[in-house]
């Protein structure tokens, strides 16, 4: 979708040697050189943190994970641990630890999914599959219930269209069975806004929303605040904020995750890390945008310690 840029991109002369005695140099004696470990982790891309995971396995026969979790804490610990996974296998992990324990977690499985592409859900799969030996769609399916479990349910198939293409007979089409579906009766037909919402490619639904707008005066966010309650609002609202503009949807998820009293840190890390090598600086340019700071600078505020420096580093 448009013209997108990250702010992690694989480093030049990358040498994985030089890489792994660095690391294994400030990891030894008393205290940690985190300076060190953050330098060279926030400036490799994933496939080359991979390398010097295995590298490092190779030449000491230690696991760089767990030799960094015993160096390290709390948040910090996180967002290290969270660098040295692959994209999906770390997705995978977030989506079970949100479906652990007696309740769930539902806005991590919505912000994690509702954003997925088709290729994100399928190697999410995969990795819970392989890695920890589960099954994604059993689990979600187990954890939720009613519309959400559907709608949920829906995006784990990854059947949605990701072309270019703008029907604008199917736009039109849609837009009145959104209506019908939601203003324009008694009670909200559900089934109808998720599979719309969930198999349209993102400027057809662009279409769509601007169809849906001058056939009922209201915004689609708007009629789905009035018709929607709950988690179900919560999918709807994600699924067509990321159809209208992905990376200003997580610039909003950033500043959701800083704002009242306490800081989500493991928020600001699935999204600093998680989207790192897309889209994270066109990210920033929207945070900036959208809440005239910029997103350096709330950080800084709410984060303290390595934790800050790790992120500020990823951001460049």
């Amino acid at each position: 979708m448009g013209n997108i840029q990250p702010t992690v991109v694989p480093y030049e002369d990358f040498d994985v040697t030089a890489d792994i005695k660095a690391i294994r140099q400030a990891c030894k004696g008393l205290g940690t050189d985190e300076e060190t470990i953050i330098g060279i982790l926030a400036n490799r891309s994933s496939a080359q943190r991979m390398e010097i995971k295995q590298a490092y396995l190779e030449k000491y026969d230690d696991e760089l994970e767990e030799v960094l979790r015993k160096e390290l804490t709390g948040s910090f610990e996180n967002a290290v641990v969270a660098m040295l996974d692959p994209h999906h296998v770390y997705f995978a992990k977030e989506l079970k630890k949100a479906m652990k324990g007696a309740g769930t977690d539902e806005a991590v499985l919505i912000e994690i999914l509702c954003t997925a592409t088709n290729e994100d859900i399928l190697s999410y799969k995969e990795a819970y599959a392989q890695v920890l030996e589960g099954d994604l769609d059993a689990d979600i399916e187990g954890d939720t219930s009613g519309d959400v479990r559907n709608l949920l349910i829906s995006l784990l198939q990854a059947s949605r269209d990701e072309g270019y293409e703008v029907d604008e007979t199917l736009a039109e089409q849609d837009a009145t069975a959104l209506f019908e579906a939601g203003e324009g009766m008694f009670g909200t037909d559900e089934s109808t806004f998720s599979d719309i919402l969930t198999h349209r490619n993102y400027l057809q639904l662009q279409a769509t929303f601007k169809i849906y707008e001058s056939l009922s005066g209201t915004d689609i966010l708007d009629a789905i605040d009035n018709e929607a309650t709950g988690v179900l609002k919560e999918c709807y609202i994600t699924l067509v904020r990321c159809a209208k503009n992905p990376q200003l949807y997580f610039a909003r998820r950033l500043n959701a995750a800083m704002k009242g009293a306490g800081t989500d840190e493991d928020t600001l890390i699935r999204v600093i890390v998680g989207r790192s090598e897309f889209d994270l600086e066109t990210v920033k340019e929207m945070y900036l945008e959208k809440y005239d700071v910029p997103l350096k600078e709330a950080l800084a505020s709410e984060c303290g310690g390595d934790f800050k420096r790790l992120l500020l580093e990823i951001l460049h």
